[in-house]
């Protein structure tokens, strides 16, 4: 069994003296581990660093196998950020929820595609914020627990829409959400339109959303809660003032 294709490091775990297991998001196969031998040599470390495109190639005897991976750079994302901490921790946050919520060797080609455009804008701190929490969002969409927020569930009424109820994940209007506002969650604009303008107390309220979601929908019928990079991702947006 063998297959070859483009994918971003997801996480490096020593194994052994010198090599480790690395796991990889691609396209065409999903969240994928495998071992990757001299991994502990110069290039290698350069090259297996969270966050990183690669070419993986991956050889095993049997399907079931963890297999065997050659990797090489395609483009070094994660270096450009060790000298900015929001955006490591924001980039370290995005790649232990995918290890974490992603099932492992299931397709998922868009949430590929979302992961690869957001981890390609990490170094824009004006921008992937809100790419991560439209990619946590896609996260719910993507595993059958999507949020309904194209229209209000009480009204069903498609403008103002201003919350989320917590119970079903459905949008609610702003007349309709009026008498029940400490029972529901703020709905930030871009995660319905992602040409709406950030408005202050946006990241937060889409953080706080999709968080809640994915706890109760995701993780914790597996027993997992999020990562705590996802908590230091918080405290750093906080400290930035980017929440």
């Amino acid at each position: 069994m063998e297959w070859q294709a483009q994918g971003i490091i997801l996480s490096v775990r020593s194994h052994g003296e010198n090599s480790a297991i690395a796991e990889i998001l691609t396209a065409e196969h999903g969240r994928h581990a495998g071992l990757v031998r001299g991994a502990t040599s110069k290039r290698m470390r350069g090259i297996l660093q969270p966050g990183n495109l690669v070419d993986a190639h991956w050889r095993a005897r049997l399907a079931e196998h963890l297999g065997m991976f050659s990797i090489e750079a395609v483009q070094a994302r994660a270096v450009p950020l060790f000298d900015d901490a929001l955006a490591l921790a924001g980039l370290n946050a995005a790649c232990a929820l995918a290890v974490m919520a992603l099932p492992e060797r299931e397709a998922h080609p868009q949430m590929y595609n979302a992961f690869d455009v957001l981890t390609g804008a990490m170094d824009n701190n004006d921008l992937w914020p809100a790419l991560y929490v439209r990619w946590e969002a896609g996260i719910l969409q993507a595993l059958g627990y999507g949020l309904a927020l194209e229209r209000c569930v009480a009204s069903g009424a498609v403008d103002n829409l201003t919350h989320v109820s917590p119970r079903s994940g459905a949008a609610v209007s702003a007349d309709a959400a009026a008498p029940y506002l400490d029972q529901l969650m703020p709905l930030p604009g871009f995660l319905r339109d992602s040409s709406c303008p950030l408005e202050a107390g946006d990241i937060a309220n889409g953080l706080a959303l999709t968080g809640f979601f994915l706890e109760r929908r995701v993780l914790w019928p597996i027993n997992k809660t999020l990562p705590e990079a996802r908590a230091r991702l918080l405290e750093r947006l906080s400290t930035a003032g980017r929440l």
